[in-house]
């Protein structure tokens, strides 16, 4: 599936409101408030102004805006300011602008990658 960067398939614009369970393919974004739980395995964008308080569960998720509840990705969660999380995010890659406020604790493993093992700690080789 190829897509262009920057295309919305879906908006949430400002003035919005919306509580329950969104599913969805392609890129979604959300400019205005909501409640509930997002699953994906594309992605999600949040925009500046934004509210969401949302489990959510994705491919991709771009936060600008405001999130309250667990985020986890499968590719990449990308802070930008000026976006403000608060809850826990599982992703294999993060990556958070300078002045992004978030509150929580982050797990990171590669959650697609099956051959790779980390080396063992040194001393605990036999010989």
């Amino acid at each position: 599936m190829s897509q262009r960067s920057g295309e919305v398939h879906t908006l949430l614009g400002k003035g919005s409101e919306f509580e329950g369970k969104l599913t969805f393919e392609g890129q979604v974004r959300i400019d205005g408030k909501f409640q509930g739980q997002i699953i994906t395995k594309d992605v999600l964008v949040i925009g500046d102004g934004a509210k969401v308080q949302a489990e959510i569960q994705a491919g991709t998720v771009i936060i600008n805006g405001q999130v309250e509840g667990n985020v986890k990705a499968t590719q990449i969660i990308e802070l930008k300011t000026p976006g403000r999380v608060k809850g826990n995010l599982e992703t294999p890659s993060l990556s958070m602008d300078r002045g992004v406020i978030f509150e929580g604790s982050l797990k990171m493993e590669n959650l697609g990658t099956t051959g790779a093992r980390p080396p063992p700690p040194p001393g605990s080789e036999k010989k």
